[in-house]
């Protein structure tokens, strides 16, 4: 039972704010840099009012081509590609894996479970050397399989469609039997109806995973035309002989930010009920 205390909630929003303020001022300081020249920025006096540059910002950024960097709408539509491919082979393999584990009774069933369950404790950042050798051995460094069929396999949705699946009552499985309906038309018409939420969940964060992937890109690629907007932002800043463009810089992160965040803003109501509710 939570006490309904003054002081409580009080010191429960005070809490609440500045999380939010530390949260969101880096974010702050991007929009603002991103809306000056380079002028204001290298000046040693971080302005904190928007300016009247973000326009130029943009043009400069979609326009101007960089050494050793790619152009913006390639990388942008290459961190796109990334990203959707991961969200569908993610959610693709995951769910017919859950689907197998707790509908289908074979031998090892629970071994596979567990086998796959434990990678959870092997992400790529640990085992990126035999990843990478794997990789290099099969041909598909600088090209698109290389970047999203390493990544492509997930413990942790596996998990969540397993566990989602385990609540379906087994008298809605008997009524299907009864009905007439095969395992692939129970998985169809009602297993994936069913997980609907799940899945808009999971999309919502595998496509920000996917598309905030940096260190994965950087180690597969050396081709301009296979790199990602993250590897492209950390180039722009990394000038020699030179001031980086701090503006044109910041005006390209508010650009890289903008598709996880319209993801969330438009598929927040299935995320958070994806998260909170199960429907049976």
């Amino acid at each position: 039972m939570v006490e309904n205390r003054p002081w409580l909630t009080f010191l429960t929003h005070f809490v609440l704010i500045c999380g939010v303020v530390i949260v969101v001022f880096p974010v702050y300081i991007a929009l603002i840099a991103s809306t000056h020249g380079p002028t204001a920025l290298s000046s040693g006096m971080m302005p904190l009012l928007p300016g009247a540059e973000l326009w130029n910002n943009v043009v400069q950024v979609l326009t101007e081509e960089r050494r050793g960097v790619a152009p913006f709408w390639l990388m942008a539509w290459n961190s796109l590609w990334m990203a959707i491919i991961i969200t569908v082979g993610k959610i693709a393999i995951s769910i017919i894996s859950a689907y197998a584990i707790v509908y289908f009774r074979f031998p090892g069933r629970v071994l596979a479970f567990w086998l796959i369950f434990i990678t959870l404790m092997l992400p790529v950042e640990v085992r990126i050397i035999p990843t990478f050798a794997v990789v290099a051995n099969l041909g598909m460094l600088n090209s698109y399989l290389g970047l999203t069929i390493p990544l492509i396999a997930s413990a942790t949705a596996t998990f969540l469609f397993r566990q989602f699946f385990m609540t379906v009552p087994d008298e809605l499985m008997e009524a299907a039997r009864v009905d007439g309906a095969g395992p692939v038309k129970f998985f169809r018409d009602i297993l994936l109806p069913l997980s609907r939420t799940n899945i808009a969940a999971l999309c919502v964060i595998l496509f920000i995973y996917g598309w905030m992937q940096y260190l994965w890109p950087l180690l597969v690629t050396t081709d301009p035309k296979y790199y990602t907007l993250m590897m492209g932002v950390k180039r722009m800043a990394a000038v020699a002989d030179a001031d980086p463009q701090w503006n044109t810089i910041m005006a390209a992160v508010v650009m890289a930010m903008l598709p996880p965040v319209l993801i969330v803003i438009f598929m927040q109501r299935l995320f958070v009920k994806g998260l909170v509710e199960t429907e049976k």
